[in-house]
């Protein structure tokens, strides 16, 4: 049983692999600049935990769906891998969203309206109909 949270953050990062893989979101869209970023990420909550658990802040529950191990002072192996499951995620959304965004601007963009309104009421002399 003590491996159940561990499992369940280890399917979800499976998971975020897959999404991105099918979708080139970030790994698949620029692979050094992506493990460069998530890297960072991580490493940044990772030290915020660390001043939280030094301040008292933070601390370990304990439960019997965690492995028990630490990789510091309260700091279980797990937060790692949530850390890491947190950051894909949102680099994942960040890149969907812009992926979106351009979409519906390209599909504006495209549209008779936006060039100038329905092809009926435009004239070939330039005036309104």
């Amino acid at each position: 049983m003590g491996f159940v949270y561990l499992a369940a953050l280890l399917v979800s990062l499976f998971g975020m692999v897959m999404l991105d893989r099918r979708f080139h979101l970030f790994f698949w869209r620029d692979v050094p600049r992506a493990a460069v970023t998530l890297l960072v990420g991580v490493v940044f909550f990772l030290i915020w935990d660390v001043v939280g658990i030094d301040l008292g802040i933070f601390f370990r529950g304990e439960t019997s769906f965690m492995t028990g191990v630490l990789v510091a002072t309260e700091l279980p192996l797990e937060e790692v891998f949530f850390l890491t499951l947190l950051c894909y995620l949102t680099m994942n959304l960040l890149a969907a969203a812009r992926m979106l965004a351009v979409a519906v601007l390209d599909r504006r963009a495209a549209s008779p309206a936006v060039a100038g309104g329905p092809p009926a009421a435009r004239s070939t002399d330039g005036a309104a109909s």
